[in-house]
């Protein structure tokens, strides 16, 4: 038997990976979905038939049709694109809407992007998404969310539905300063663990035998269980890219700098996502970053300090 309907109807801009398996688990539970849109117009036309919903040629379109916006984009350059002050934006003929945003973009731009909704009649939410793509599906994601607290009231059974835990951290752009210390701690135990583990196989230690090692002791992570296996097995079917690390540990630097603090760790993990970009594997997954640390792959190789 169809779930009835949910009082709210949805539209969802930014269908890449996250984006689409978020609309998925939406409309499993009830809601109406009733506009995508994405760059990759195909993309959005394939989710739309999958759905039973329309894809948007136009920002404004896909406001018109909905109570609630998702977005889920790239960068602050997408997060500003979106909401462009003239042109095709989701700000036209907003009044009312509300835009809950979940990208991991720079704090600063969430408010930016409050005030821009405001002047309009809009209400703005950040949900920072602590969790990937099968988490998305499943509706089991761990939100981090920033704003007013009225309008996360307003949106709380869409949250409910996203996620099995979230927080309410504060006013506009508080949850993404939190997401940001979150993938800059994520970020360094991931390089931390791609270079233990690309020494002990240097040094002859049995790979499967030092990660259960690894699992009883102060080395122990949650990166440990999601990337440990496929650092070793070259797997790095993408969940989180090195891009994206490398992006998300230079907005937790920007702040740090803002605060004049001096973090080297977060320093030193940027610089490695920074090598998998410059080499054109910035599509990897972050478990990517093992291909510079393990003896024998690309990149390994120290430089001659020679003349």
């Amino acid at each position: 038997m169809a779930k009835k309907k949910k009082a709210f109807s949805i539209g969802v801009v930014g269908v890449g990976r996250m984006g689409a398996n978020i609309a998925r688990r939406l409309a499993d539970e009830g809601f109406a979905i009733t506009s995508v849109y994405d760059t990759q117009n195909r993309i959005a036309r394939s989710l739309a038939r999958e759905l039973g919903c329309k894809a948007q040629s136009t920002l404004a379109d896909v406001t018109a049709t909905a109570d609630v916006i998702i977005t889920v984009v790239t960068d602050d350059r997408a997060m500003r694109q979106i909401f462009a002050t003239r042109g095709d934006s989701l700000l036209a003929g907003a009044r009312k809407k509300i835009f809950i945003n979940c990208a991991t973009i720079t704090p600063a731009v969430h408010v930016e992007m409050e005030e821009r909704a405001a002047q309009v009649g809009a209400a703005t939410l950040e949900a920072c998404m602590a969790s990937s793509i099968t988490q998305a599906r499943e509706g089991t994601l761990y939100l981090m969310c920033g704003g007013k607290r009225s309008t996360f009231n307003r949106v709380l059974p869409i949250l409910e539905s996203m996620s099995t835990d979230l927080r309410y951290v504060g006013k506009a752009g508080k949850a993404a300063q939190v997401k940001a210390l979150v993938n800059m701690v994520m970020n360094i135990n991931t390089a931390g663990l791609a270079e233990g583990l690309g020494l002990g196989k240097a040094l002859g230690i049995d790979l499967e035998l030092l990660m259960e090692i690894f699992s009883q002791t102060g080395a122990n992570s949650r990166v440990l269980e999601t990337d440990g296996e496929d650092m070793v097995a070259r797997d790095h079917e993408c969940y989180f890219s090195a891009a994206h690390a490398a992006k998300d540990s230079g907005i937790a630097l920007k702040l740090a700098s803002e605060k004049e603090l001096s973090l080297p760790l977060a320093r030193a993990a940027k610089s490695q996502f920074n090598r998998l970009v410059k080499a054109g594997k910035g599509e990897l997954d972050k478990s990517g970053v093992a291909e510079l640390t393990f003896p024998g792959r690309s990149g390994t190789r120290k430089k001659s300090s020679a003349k």
